[in-house]
């Protein structure tokens, strides 16, 4: 039988996850239910509004920690890019649900409360080249993405964060860490920085820790 391991080394301040042996099985595990957290006077979720046309429907995903600082991880294809979890909803998928699964599928977090949303969907135009070659990927022609933007605290231990993910999806990022709103917005790339701003903006009531990095 084949013997395989996966190196996971974390540093205090960014943690980078080192595979060895690509060729060996991920081993999926067990899933775990994720808990929503939500005011018993919230209104009703707007999350099944229609997005605007022509835009791919996506979820975006503000993980923070006790001490209200953001997870984010650098991508694997864009090098010095940091950006928060995100990914596309399904055919008659619930953007709550979305969330939670990507969340799942892209770091391994199932420890989280979902405790506010963005009320409204944001888009973001893809640049050309990206344009070309997401399009080319998935056989489409969308012009950029809508997203729901949701907040989530994080109740588990840093343990949990795994870049490989539940294993269902290839991995994405190569390091992550804690960041603070401003940082955020330094290291995303250009044409995702409004939308980080107006999400950052909504959210910065559970963010009081580092409000004035919004200033």
């Amino acid at each position: 039988m084949a013997f395989c391991r996966s190196f996971i080394h974390f540093n205090p301040r960014i943690h980078t996850a080192n595979f060895l042996f690509p060729n060996c099985p991920l081993k999926t595990p067990k899933s775990t239910a994720l808990s929503f957290s939500a005011p018993l006077s919230s209104p009703p979720s707007a999350s099944m509004d229609i997005p605007p046309e022509g835009y791919r429907r996506n979820v975006g995903i503000c993980l923070i920690s006790p001490s209200k600082k953001i997870f984010a991880a650098s991508r694997l294809d864009i090098p010095d890019s940091w950006q928060m979890p995100q990914g596309g909803i399904d055919e008659n998928e619930d953007p709550r649900n979305a969330a939670v699964r990507e969340l799942r599928e892209e770091t391994g977090v199932t420890s989280a409360d979902i405790i506010a949303e963005v009320p409204y969907w944001l888009t973001y135009d893809f640049p050309p080249h990206v344009r070309e070659k997401l399009n080319k990927q998935w056989g489409s022609d969308w012009k950029g993405q809508a997203q729901k933007w949701f907040l989530l605290k994080f109740t588990g231990k840093e343990e949990e964060v795994n870049l490989l993910g539940d294993g269902t999806e290839k991995a994405e990022f190569g390091q992550w860490s804690w960041l603070s709103p401003q940082e955020v917005l330094d290291r995303a790339v250009e044409f995702k920085k409004p939308v980080y701003d107006e999400v950052l903006k909504v959210f910065s009531p559970y963010l009081q820790e580092h409000r004035h990095a919004l200033l």
